[in-house]
């Protein structure tokens, strides 16, 4: 293993989806996410202000929900913690990181 590689898988991943990146996110990005066992992932797109959650079920992604508008999303797996998702796309507007 390369020095400072990163050992551990994660629990969750979230990807910001952009024109130059949603293919490789999709097409290579998540099967290796399923692949190394990440039990979540979220999958933001900006432009269409959704974000497509995932969760890893026997090796293949099944989705748990499309959020967009939701003040108090509760997104696994940090459901027990609600999300203002629709902020999200607030702060994209303003041009705030």
């Amino acid at each position: 293993m390369p020095a400072g590689a990163i050992s551990v898988v994660p629990d969750w991943v979230c990807e910001i989806l952009s024109p130059t990146t949603r293919r490789h996110d999709h097409l290579v990005k998540m099967p290796f996410y399923a692949r190394i066992g990440v039990a979540f992932a979220w999958l933001v797109d900006a432009d269409a202000r959704l974000v497509f959650a995932h969760r890893l079920d026997a090796g293949e992604w099944r989705s748990i929900g499309t959020y967009s508008d939701e003040t108090e999303a509760g997104i696994p797996p940090f459901d027990g913690v609600p999300l203002n998702v629709s902020a999200w796309w607030m702060l994209t507007e303003e041009g705030t990181p």
